[in-house]
């Protein structure tokens, strides 16, 4: 297959994209890709490309489009390679100091928006909300884009993770205020009270890593997916223990979870005082969220 230097026009840089990554994407994938190649790099809109299949490409793209067709044969991740993505149709940088956002994650933020307890607040009533291991900060932009009554603090123990989700909060408006805190480290601990509670910590355990993907284990942050088998729910269980003294009357925790450690993380949450622990699935059907209120404090 030639160079991208020596194609002229938009169809043929297509088929090279397809030849090149044949044997390592399904066509599926590399249709997606394509069409994120050629809105990121050309501009072109869905449409445009459809109607542009003519169109010739500048010197200086198929350059880039030459790159990032290398890269992607290398299994490092689009969304990566482009420097963007895309959560609850809000754009967000990424890089690999932060995990790339997934749709699960935005289910959890379509769960929070959603509930009684924020839906009830009257709109002059303020909802305190603490995002722990913000990573991009795509859950807490998220939910101030759509809570405008909230006041949102997020959290993470990356400084690099950090000044990613700065970049993003700016990107999308969002009036956040972010802190670097270890949730593991009492002494770092996050100052106030709070009505909702919210993580996605690292909850994948080691042994899970055999069945992972080579572009996740080989880009994405180890220290913000894995934990020890010996003790999966090793964050969970600072955040409860955080949440007892730090939520208000009436409060309630988010969980991004584990589905193979559904039972033992609603157990700890019993032991740690909680009440009304809901487990919900996700749209694959899997045990995928948390949510437990604050009830039985002393």
């Amino acid at each position: 297959m030639p160079h991208p230097k020596n194609i002229l026009k938009m169809e043929d840089t297509t088929a090279y994209i397809k030849k090149t990554l044949a044997d390592t994407y399904p066509p599926e994938e590399i249709r997606c890709f394509i069409r994120l190649i050629y809105l990121t790099i050309c501009g072109l809109s869905c449409n445009q490309q459809i109607l542009c299949k003519d169109k010739q490409i500048p010197e200086n793209e198929k350059e880039r489009i030459y790159l990032i067709t290398e890269r992607l044969k290398n299994l490092e991740p689009i969304q990566y390679i482009l420097g963007e993505t895309e959560f609850y149709s809000l754009p967000m940088k990424v890089n690999p100091s932060v995990l790339i956002p997934r749709p699960e994650t935005e289910e959890l933020v379509d769960l929070i928006i959603k509930s009684p307890f924020v839906k009830r607040r009257p709109d002059d009533s303020r909802i305190k909300i603490l995002d722990i291991g913000t990573g991009s900060g795509c859950i807490a932009i998220a939910l101030a884009g759509h809570i405008p009554h909230a006041d949102i603090t997020a959290t993470d123990i990356s400084e690099s993770a950090l000044q990613t989700a700065r970049t993003n909060a700016r990107l999308n408006n969002a009036d956040i205020r972010f802190l670097q805190s270890d949730i593991l480290d009492a002494g770092s601990l996050v100052a106030g009270s709070f009505d909702i509670i919210v993580s996605n910590p690292p909850y994948v355990k080691n042994s899970e890593r055999r069945a992972m993907d080579s572009n996740v284990l080989d880009y994405e942050p180890h220290g913000a997916l894995f934990v020890p088998d010996e003790n999966p729910l090793l964050f969970y269980k600072a955040i409860a223990v955080f949440a007892r003294n730090k939520l208000a009357p009436g409060g309630v925790i988010y969980f991004e979870i584990n589905p193979e450690c559904d039972t033992l993380l609603t157990e700890m949450l019993h032991r740690e005082g909680f009440t009304d622990t809901e487990i919900i699935r996700d749209l694959s059907g899997k045990n995928r969220f948390a949510i437990a209120h604050c009830c039985l404090f002393s």
